[in-house]
C-alpha cells in the first residue's frame, strides 16, 4: 500500500471488468428491509488482502446481532487503487453484502478516506445513516482536512467507528481524532484476531440499528462494547 509497495498494477481492462462484475452483482441485491442504515468501508489497497477475507467472512455478524434491535441495512463502500472508490447500494441481509464484497480483489494504490468521509456525509444529508464502520491500516492523506470531514459527520449525527489492523502510529492518530470528533469510538486488531473484529462489527451494528441502548445492551456480555461505549459521546 502506497509507497512502501512496488506494485504491478492490474491492466485498465482487468480492473474495468471487475467493477462492471461488482455493480453487476450490486443490482441484484433485494431491496433492505430494515430499521437502522450503516456504510461499511473497507481499505482494499494492496497489503489488506487478509482482512478483506476476513472482514468477509465475518461481515454477517452486523446483520445478526442487529436482528435484535430493529434490523439493519448496510452499504458496502470500497477504494483501492489510485482512484477508485465504489459504493454498493444499501442491502438487508449478509448473503446480499457478501455477494457485493465476493469477486473483488485488492489493488495498490493510496488511501482514500477523504472520499470515504465525503461520501458518507453527501449520503446523511439526504438520510440518515447511524454510523459508518471503517477498517484499514493506514491513513497517507493531510490529517486535517479528514478531521474538517469528520466534524461535518458529526454535526450530521454520524458516528465513526475507526477499526485499525495493525499499529500504524499515524493511521492510529487520524482513526482516533475521527472517531473523536463524531462522538463515535476507535479500536486496533490484528489479522489473526477474528474473534475480536466479530465482536467490534457487533457492537457498531448494535449501536447504528437500535442506538446508545442497544450498544448498552451488547455491551453487558460483550468487553469490544464495552470499550466502543466509553468512548463515545
Amino acid at each position: 500500500m502506497g509507497a512502501k509497495e512496488k506494485a504491478n498494477i492490474a491492466p485498465a481492462a482487468s480492473a474495468k471488468r471487475d467493477i462492471d462484475r461488482f455493480l453487476a452483482e450490486a443490482a441484484n441485491v433485494p431491496a433492505p428491509h430494515a430499521g437502522g442504515r450503516l456504510v461499511f468501508a473497507l481499505d482494499a489497497t494492496m497489503s489488506r488482502q487478509p482482512t478483506w477475507d476476513l472482514a468477509l467472512s465475518l461481515q454477517g455478524e452486523m446483520f445478526a446481532t442487529a436482528a435484535a434491535f430493529g434490523g439493519l441495512a448496510v452499504q458496502l463502500l470500497y477504494f483501492r487503487g489510485f482512484s477508485e472508490c465504489k459504493a454498493s447500494p444499501f442491502v438487508g441481509n449478509g448473503a446480499g453484502l457478501a455477494a457485493c464484497m465476493s469477486g473483488l480483489s485488492v489493488r495498490a494504490g493510496r488511501t482514500q478516506i477523504g472520499k470515504v468521509l465525503r461520501h458518507v456525509r453527501d449520503a446523511a444529508k439526504a438520510e440518515r445513516i447511524g454510523a459508518l464502520v471503517f477498517v484499514g491500516d493506514a491513513m497517507e492523506e493531510q490529517i486535517d482536512a479528514l478531521c474538517r470531514l469528520a466534524g461535518e459527520l458529526g454535526l450530521l449525527g454520524v458516528k465513526a467507528f475507526m477499526f485499525q489492523e495493525g499499529h500504524d502510529p499515524t493511521a492510529e492518530e487520524a482513526f482516533r481524532r475521527i472517531a473523536w470528533l463524531t462522538g463515535g469510538a476507535y479500536a486496533a486488531f490484528d489479522a489473526d484476531a477474528a474473534k475480536r473484529l466479530k465482536e467490534l462489527l457487533g457492537a457498531a451494528a448494535a449501536y447504528a440499528s437500535g442506538g446508545l441502548a442497544a450498544l448498552e445492551a451488547r455491551a453487558a456480555a460483550s468487553s469490544e462494547a464495552s470499550l466502543l461505549l466509553a468512548q463515545m459521546h
